[in-house]
C-alpha cells in the first residue's frame, strides 16, 4: 500500500506552484457549479417548463458558451489571461446569484445566455494561462491536474447540492454558486498576480498561422463537438433517466454522479502517467476515449437492472478520463502554431456548439421517441466522432504530424 501511495504521489510531482493554485481556485470554483447536473430538474419540477422548454434554456446555455468563448480568446490576445479570468470569475459569481430570481421562460433564457457568455470567457483564458505555467512535458499532466480539481469538485458539489435541495430549495443553490465564484476571484488575485508568478512556456510566434485555416484542427473541432453532444447526456437527459425510469431520488442522482468525480480524482493521473509513457498517438487514445463513451450508452438498453446505471457510469468516465486530458493537449500543442487565445477559443466553442444542440436534441428525441431510441442515436453520433478521430490519424501521419504524442 506503501509502495502504491509513492507511485501515486510521484505522478504529481513536476509540476509547477502556479499550475497547483490555478487547479485550487478551479477546485472552488467547480465545487459551487452544483445547479448545473440538477438545471435539468429544477426547470421541470421548480419552474413547471415542459422537456422541449428545458431543450431551448439548455440551447441558450450553449449560445451564451459559445459567445463567451469567442469573446475570451479575442479578449485573451488582447488584453492577457490574468485581467480575462477575474473579470469573468467576479461578474459570474454576481450573475449567479441574480439567476433564482427569473422564473418565466423568456428571462431565463435570456439570464443563462448572460451568465454562460461571462462565465466561459473563463476556459480560454484558463487554457492559454496553464499552458504558459507548464513545461512542455508537463502539459497533459497540468491538464490532468485541472481536471482533477474540476471532478473533485463535481463529485462534491452534487452530493453536496442533493442535500441542499432537501434541507433548503433550489434557491440555496444560486447562493453557493455565488458566493464561491467570488471566493476564487479572491484567490486568484492573491495568487497569480502576474506580477509575482513565473511563466515557464512563453510562446511569441511572429508568423502565426490562424486556426480558421488549419485543417487538422478543423477534423479535431468536429470530432469534439459530437464527442461533447453525447458526453453531454449525462448532465440533461441521464438525470431524468435515472429520475423517470429508476426512481431515484435527487440525493441518489448527485451521489451517482458523485461517483464520476470520485473515480477520476483516484484514478486519472496515474492512468493519463502511463498512458504518456505507451507507443499509443493523441488521437488513437482519443478514438479509445470516445468508444468507451458512446458503449456507456448502448449498455443501458441491454437490460432494466439498475446496476447497469454504475456500470454505464463507470464506462462513460474511463471514457472521458482519456479522451479529454489528451484532446486538451492536442489543442494546446496545436496552438503554438498561431495565436493561443484563439485557437483554444475555437476549443472550448467546440463544446459550446455541443452544448446549444447536444441538451436540446437529446431532450426533444426522449420526449418523441423515448430513453431507448436516444441512446441508439447517441451511439451513432459516437460512431461517427471515432471515424473522424481516425481520418485525423491518419491525416497527420500523411503530414508527417504524430509528433504530436
Amino acid at each position: 500500500m506503501k509502495t502504491l501511495f509513492n507511485n501515486y504521489i510521484n505522478t504529481f510531482k513536476g509540476l509547477s506552484s502556479e499550475v497547483w493554485w490555478l487547479a485550487l481556485i478551479t477546485l472552488i470554483n467547480r465545487a459551487g457549479t452544483m445547479v448545473i447536473p440538477f438545471l435539468s430538474l429544477y426547470l421541470t419540477e421548480d419552474l413547471n417548463f415542459s422537456f422541449a422548454q428545458v431543450g431551448w434554456v439548455m440551447s441558450a446555455f450553449g449560445l451564451g458558451s459559445l459567445v463567451g468563448s469567442w469573446l475570451g480568446g479575442k479578449l485573451t490576445d488582447k488584453i492577457g489571461y490574468y485581467k480575462v479570468m477575474v473579470r469573468s470569475l467576479l461578474l459570474t459569481g454576481i450573475l449567479f446569484i441574480g439567476l433564482q430570481y427569473l422564473d418565466t421562460f423568456e428571462t431565463f433564457c435570456i439570464g443563462i445566455f448572460v451568465i454562460m457568455s461571462v462565465a466561459d470567457m473563463f476556459r480560454p483564458a484558463m487554457f492559454v494561462a496553464l499552458s504558459a505555467y507548464s513545461k512542455p512535458e508537463n502539459k497533459t499532466r497540468s491538464v490532468t491536474l485541472i481536471r482533477l480539481a474540476i471532478n473533485l469538485g463535481f463529485s462534491a458539489g452534487p452530493a453536496v447540492g442533493g442535500v441542499i435541495i432537501t434541507t433548503m430549495s433550489y434557491g440555496g443553490l444560486f447562493w453557493v454558486d455565488g458566493i464561491t465564484c467570488l471566493l476564487a476571484t479572491i484567490l486568484l488575485i492573491k495568487v497569480l498576480n502576474p506580477k509575482k508568478v513565473k511563466t515557464l512556456d512563453s510562446v511569441i510566434n511572429q508568423n502565426p498561422q490562424s486556426a480558421y485555416k488549419d485543417k487538422a484542427f478543423w477534423i479535431f473541432l468536429a470530432s469534439m463537438t459530437l464527442f461533447g453532444i453525447i458526453f453531454l447526456q449525462y448532465f440533461s437527459t441521464m438525470p431524468l433517466y435515472y429520475k423517470d425510469v429508476y426512481k431515484l431520488t435527487e440525493l441518489e442522482i448527485g451521489l451517482l454522479l458523485g461517483l464520476n468525480g470520485f473515480f477520476i480524482f483516484t484514478f486519472e493521473m496515474p492512468l493519463i502517467k502511463w498512458l504518456e509513457h505507451t507507443k499509443y498517438t493523441k488521437p488513437g487514445l482519443m478514438i479509445f476515449g470516445t468508444l468507451l463513451t458512446l458503449v456507456s450508452f448502448l449498455v443501458l438498453d441491454l437490460t432494466s437492472w439498475v446496476g447497469i446505471l454504475i456500470i454505464g457510469m463507470l464506462l462513460m468516465t474511463i471514457g472521458e478520463m482519456i479522451a479529454f486530458p489528451f484532446s486538451n493537449a492536442f489543442a494546446m500543442q496545436r496552438a503554438k502554431k498561431g495565436n493561443q487565445g484563439e485557437y483554444m477559443a475555437l476549443y472550448t466553442i467546440s463544446f459550446s456548439i455541443a452544448h446549444i444542440f447536444g441538451h436540446n436534441v437529446g431532450l426533444h428525441l426522449v420526449e418523441r421517441f423515448g430513453f431507448t431510441s436516444t441512446w441508439f442515436v447517441m451511439g451513432i453520433l459516437g460512431l461517427i466522432a471515432v471515424g473522424l478521430l481516425y481520418y485525423l490519424k491518419q491525416y497527420l501521419k500523411s503530414k508527417n504530424e504524430l509528433y504530436l504524442k
